[in-house]
């Protein structure tokens, strides 16, 4: 039973789900990765089923084996309708992937603008710091390609209240690393904020 449910959570077949739950399928139940069928629905995007998994009790903060929650997964990859709904039931707003970084570091180096505004709304660590030693901001500048998405990014986290000299483990700043790859724009806009 369980196997279906994480099928009818994959399919977006929000019926099977309601039917299956109602026969007793336990909402968390886990497959073999330790995944629960709201983690499924939130790998394939399964809008509809999260919201029905969801309303049933599913556990937005559940990990599975490398210690993906929904809520962090819909972070990381900007899934934004079930990360709002994570938000809206209980997120751990401090709860770290496997590299010890909140949801914020994945969804600003990936360059999801939406998610990064939802998740400093919500209250999210801006200058949380990872395993690499480096913040969301210090992300959105080594891991990405410079471009807008990224530099709207980058004045989302300054607007949040993000360090903008808070330097890796290394002490390269934010600009330094800019600077180092030529991201001129992005490079202005945190000399603009005062970073040295």
């Amino acid at each position: 039973m369980v196997s279906d449910l994480h099928d009818a959570a994959a399919n977006n077949d929000v019926a099977a789900v309601r039917r299956l739950l109602a026969a007793g399928a336990p909402v968390d139940g886990r497959n073999l990765a330790g995944a629960t069928s709201l983690l499924v629905a939130t790998h394939a995007n399964s809008i509809a089923a999260a919201e029905a998994l969801i309303a049933a009790g599913a556990d937005v903060n559940a990990k599975d084996s490398i210690q993906d929650s929904p809520y962090l997964y819909a972070g990381a990859r900007g899934r934004l309708e079930i990360l709002k709904l994570a938000l809206a039931h209980g997120a751990d707003l401090k709860s770290v992937n496997r590299f010890g970084g909140t949801a914020l570091i994945p969804a600003a180096e990936r360059g999801h603008v939406e998610t990064v505004r939802l998740l400093t709304e919500a209250g999210v660590a801006v200058d949380h710091i990872n395993r690499l030693g480096w913040t969301a901001l210090l992300e959105a500048i080594i891991l990405s390609d410079g471009g807008p998405a990224h530099q709207q990014i980058v004045r989302l986290l300054l607007d949040a209240g993000a360090n903008v000299n808070l330097a890796d483990h290394d002490g390269v700043t934010p600009l330094a690393h800019a600077r180092q790859r030529g991201y001129r724009a992005i490079a202005q806009i945190l000399t603009a904020a005062g970073a040295r």
